[in-house]
């Protein structure tokens, strides 16, 4: 493993580290005015996640098809919770089926999931391209 390909792995770790707990912190504050801004700021950060956490197990995957996957991806997630079987209700009831799978459809997340992979696809890029970038001796 070269050393740019393990510090680029390295910086999409830090880079969760810093999403996660910035998501939770923005999804459950009570500061944010109005409160839809609440989910929207915590659902793009979703997105940001889940685009770094597959080019961290992806990594020589494209950004921008790391990010059009993602958003796919979480669009099929929310059109899932229009299908209520006894299965996907009993995973919805746990923390970690909330989570990722939600409980809710709302219209409204869409646009959401479009501008958190759009911000993840950016993140990406500049990662990447820091720790790739063609050297010029």
């Amino acid at each position: 493993m070269s050393i740019p390909f393990f510090q680029y792995r390295l910086a999409l770790l830090a880079s969760m580290v810093i999403i996660v707990p910035f998501g939770y912190i923005v999804r459950f504050s009570q500061g944010l005015n109005p409160a839809w801004l609440h989910d929207a700021l915590g659902s793009v950060a979703y997105e940001i996640f889940w685009v770094l956490f597959f080019a961290f197990v992806l990594p020589r995957v494209s950004p921008l098809r790391i990010a059009v996957g993602v958003c796919i991806a979480t669009c099929a997630i929310e059109f899932l919770q229009l299908w209520k079987p006894p299965f996907l209700e009993a995973a919805r009831k746990t923390i970690p089926g909330r989570l990722i799978l939600g409980n809710t459809f709302v219209w409204a997340d869409f646009p959401v999931y479009f501008v958190g992979s759009f911000v993840g696809w950016i993140w990406l890029y500049l990662i990447k391209s820091y720790f790739f970038k063609k050297r010029h001796s």
